[in-house]
């Protein structure tokens, strides 16, 4: 996998660094093993925050991208996939359909130049717009704004028994956005890049805060406005 230029090093020798300005003393190394009830702090700004942008936001920005998702191809507007949530359950996760639809094409990870990508896939993709409907997600209660990734189940089952203690990235509640990804770390996913998320992910579990989930916003909109190399 190559990472983004502004990725950190993520090999194990900087990640557990004491020179690295972001690293906590043995907060990677301890499996997790309790769930992790979702602060109630958090939970108001999830709910808050998701109502906010779907009256301000999703109210006008659903009509115009459903309008060219439909020129751009035959299919539904929303594309409705499984994904693990908190403690392993699963949920359906809602984004603006990017690909050609095909109900019974057998799960595969999006890749660069993937000929199953619209044109209008590609530019929501590209800017993160395709993740925008999972704000109703937050609202419903299965995600939160900040969190880790939730992957496809077919994807998570690749991995669930293969990397050691990867069931512990869904002791809390999955996000719209998250460290790994503004580090890097998204799209297309091996063995060494999952281990690579998972240990990010640990990090933030044990770390998290608002203001680390400020910053991880922020990141997430530098990434929208500047681009990421792995957005496709």
């Amino acid at each position: 996998m190559k990472y983004s230029t502004d990725t950190l090093r993520l090999d194990t020798t900087y990640f557990e660094s004491e020179n690295n300005p972001t690293y906590a003393p043995n907060q990677t190394k301890g499996k997790i093993s309790q769930p992790s009830a979702t602060p109630f702090g958090k939970r108001c700004f999830d709910v808050v925050m998701a109502s906010f942008v779907t009256v301000t936001v999703l109210i006008w920005l659903v009509p115009i991208i459903g309008t060219l998702i439909k020129l751009s191809s035959p299919g539904p507007v929303f594309f409705i996939q499984w994904r693990t949530g908190r403690n392993g359950r699963k949920f359906r996760c809602l984004k603006f359909r990017t690909m050609r639809a095909n109900e019974v094409a057998p799960f595969k990870q999006a890749s660069a130049n993937d000929p199953r990508i619209t044109k209008i896939g590609a530019f929501l993709r590209k800017t993160n717009l395709d993740e925008m409907p999972q704000f109703l997600n937050v609202l419903l209660g299965d995600m939160s704004i900040v969190g880790p990734r939730p992957h496809a189940v077919e994807h998570d089952a690749q991995y669930w028994s293969v990397v050691p203690n990867f069931p512990a990235r869904y002791l809390v509640k999955p996000g719209i956005t998250g460290l790994a990804q503004t580090r890097g770390l998204r799209g297309e996913a091996g063995l060494r890049d999952m281990e690579m998320r998972l240990k990010m992910d640990q990090w933030y579990i044990k770390k998290r805060s608002a203001m680390l989930d400020a910053k991880i916003c922020w990141w997430t909109v530098e990434k929208m406005i500047k681009g990421d190399e792995k957005a496709y």
